[in-house]
């Protein structure tokens, strides 16, 4: 197969290929953008594979970067891209499931190609279009099938991780597992132990926000992978519950996690606890901790002007999406109104602050100072009180003497 017309990418790149060639070597496009250009996708980082070594790859081009040398791979600087440039190579035994414990370059590109996960991923392509195709992996990209190369037990003990991109595959193409490698990850799943937290989390999140999550979640299922992912093992038959929801994509990480958490049954306080063992940030934990509270109140009735308030626009907006799964039209024009229609946005915007309180009040330093901000600031989201600083004090008084 040969490709009329390549995308600018690649074209970008084929002066990288030839300076490879002209020298007496091997080069070729491989990898997810090959993928992703014959499924008519947008592509991302281009990678090339070449026969010529790491050190006969700095000889030819006078800017390079050692990123992962000692796999085969430097970085190329050419105008103003840049190319991850790796040799083939073969790898050894994987005595931890994740890395190899050498690594061999060799100067043919199937030896290369047979190292590959899926046959999907397993492609090159050279510059004037032609598609070198070793494991039939057209036919699968046609029949919409994740096999993959050779033997499956064996792809998937030299990096177990392959299982959980192998789902997120699924999920973001929405292709069927191939039945021996679906058994072979269903055979292995307890491999995922040997995983690090932080790299099972990339896939996952990748699985949820794919165009046919519900097709990812059944086979995480179905395969028995959720039992290795944190606080998943007695989670089953919820992750089935969350795949039969709308198979509309999600927007984002923390709307996915939100979802998720509220699928699960996870109360607020278990927010926290759930993300940390997912390795999560403080900032997405604090974010989503905000959208789970909020969606739980939304499934019961329309925010009102302090929760949007205390929510901010941007989580108020997102939690309102979710909505969607609920088979309710979301109405984030409402909610626009609503924030735009606060008197005050943040608390910083209140007219009376702690040094105004104790400057007018005969009252030692305490916890009353934050207590009675906290009831001005509902007052004024309210509309109880405008926010000026006299009518502010003199609600104050009334309420507390």
């Amino acid at each position: 197969m040969r490709l009329s017309e390549l995308p600018i990418e690649y074209k970008k790149a084929i002066p990288v290929i030839r300076k490879i060639e002209a020298a007496g070597f091997e080069a070729y496009f491989v990898g997810g953008s090959v993928r992703d250009t014959l499924l008519g996708q947008k592509i991302h980082d281009v990678d090339i594979a070449t026969s010529a070594f790491p050190e006969e790859i700095k000889q030819l081009f006078p800017k390079t970067i050692d990123i992962g040398i000692e796999h085969g791979t430097v970085l190329v600087l050419h105008e103003e891209e840049q190319y991850e440039i790796t040799t083939f190579r073969t790898e050894s035994t994987y005595q931890d499931y994740r890395r190899p414990d050498s690594v061999s370059f060799v100067r043919t590109l199937e030896e290369d190609l047979k190292r590959r996960d899926f046959t999907i991923n397993a492609f090159a392509l050279k510059e004037d279009g032609e598609i070198i195709d070793l494991f039939d992996g057209l036919a699968d990209l046609e029949n919409h099938v994740l096999r993959a190369v050779g033997r499956p037990f064996e792809r998937f003990h030299e990096d177990a991780l392959r299982m959980m991109r192998g789902l997120r595959f699924v999920s973001q193409l929405g292709f069927k597992l191939e039945e021996e490698t679906a058994k072979a990850i269903e055979d292995n799943h307890a491999l995922l132990e040997k995983i690090s937290i932080e790299r099972m989390n990339v896939e996952f999140i990748k699985m949820l926000l794919g165009d046919f999550r519900n097709h990812g979640l059944v086979a995480f299922v179905e395969t028995k992978c959720y039992i290795y992912c944190p606080q998943l093992k007695e989670d089953g038959e919820a992750l089935l519950r969350f795949a039969d929801l709308p198979s509309i994509p999600l927007k984002k990480e923390s709307q996915a996690w939100a979802l998720l958490l509220n699928q699960l049954g996870r109360a607020e306080q278990e927010v926290a606890p759930f993300l940390k063992a997912w390795k999560c940030s403080n900032q997405m934990i604090r974010e989503v901790q905000r959208l789970v509270k909020g969606l739980a109140k939304r499934q019961e009735r329309r925010l009102t002007p302090l929760e949007i308030y205390h929510l901010g626009k941007d989580a108020s907006l997102d939690v309102e999406e979710l909505m969607i799964y609920f088979q309710q039209t979301p109405d984030t024009t409402t909610v626009l109104d609503i924030y735009h229609a606060l008197p005050i946005k943040t608390m910083s915007e209140l007219s009376i602050d702690g040094k105004v309180l104790l400057a007018t009040s005969e009252k030692k330093p305490g916890k009353w100072v934050s207590e009675a901000l906290a009831l001005a600031e509902s007052a004024v989201v309210n509309g109880l009180v405008p926010n000026e600083q006299a009518a502010l004090l003199t609600y104050l008084k009334e309420q507390q003497g």
